[in-house]
């Protein structure tokens, strides 16, 4: 039964980025559907009725494989690696620099938010010892 409940929970997600993608096809829009299907489920997700607990399965399965669906571009660089051997050492350098500062900032923002949200809870506690 668990697993059929996975199961759902990605196709619902699958249905979501592709809306994402039938949305960027009719309007031509610039975005990747992906990126609107994301958006879509981030909206979602913040209305009170939407609980996050009918994703939250299939999205951790989907998170623990992730390796899996890198491999087919793996696969495709491999095959046309005669393409990088002029600016192979550049695209390296430029895919781990930004690695690095997307990780860097990414870090930072989490631990700014969650310190922000600990300081948040403290001040309900406080002001809750004093209204007492």
């Amino acid at each position: 039964m668990k697993y059929a409940y996975i199961i759902v929970q990605i196709a619902f997600l699958y249905c979501l980025n592709f809306i994402g993608i039938t949305i960027q096809n009719k309007f031509h829009l610039m975005i990747p559907g992906s990126i609107i299907g994301m958006f879509i489920l981030f909206c979602l997700l913040n209305i009170p009725i939407f609980k996050d607990k009918w994703v939250r399965e299939g999205s951790n399965f989907l998170n623990k494989h992730l390796t899996l669906f890198f491999i087919p571009a793996t696969v495709g660089i491999i095959q046309y690696s005669s393409l990088l051997n002029g600016s192979g050492l550049i695209s390296i350098v430029i895919v781990l620099i930004s690695t690095i500062v997307t990780m860097f900032f990414s870090t930072t923002l989490s631990f700014f938010l969650s310190s922000r949200k600990e300081q948040n809870k403290e001040q309900l506690v406080r002001s809750e010892f004093d209204g007492k």
